[in-house]
């Protein structure tokens, strides 16, 4: 059974502005596992992307938990790769089943996270 669902839409390059004003900016959003990630990226424009990306699945997964972030914080929700490169959570305080998608075009990122009981 479904118990919520979460979208959400964000600007690549309003993350970027954010990055540029404060760099720990990056910090607040990517858990120490993502920060690898994002650090072993040499473009700017890969590392805002993923940045954006983090940003919008973990914002979509608050809103699918019906909490909105502030209650869960976004080092409380982890956004890694499977082998295959696709999303998953790797981490949150949701004990069911996650399923998460992350989609990139031109200066948009969406994230969709659908949250399912256990079973």
């Amino acid at each position: 059974m479904i118990l919520g669902h979460g979208i959400d839409l964000q600007e690549i390059s309003a993350i970027e502005k954010a990055y540029r004003r404060n760099q720990r900016f990056a910090l607040k959003v990517l858990t120490p596992k993502e920060l690898a990630v994002f650090n072993h990226y040499s473009a700017m424009k890969r590392k805002m992307s993923y940045l954006a990306g983090r940003w919008a699945a973990k914002e979509a997964f608050s809103k699918a938990l019906g909490t909105g972030i502030g209650t869960v914080g976004f080092q409380d929700i982890e956004v890694l790769t499977n082998d295959k490169g696709a999303p998953i959570i790797t981490k949150s305080p949701f004990e069911g089943r996650v399923h998460i998608s992350i989609s990139h075009s031109g200066d948009f990122v969406q994230a969709s996270v659908i949250l399912e009981e256990k079973s």
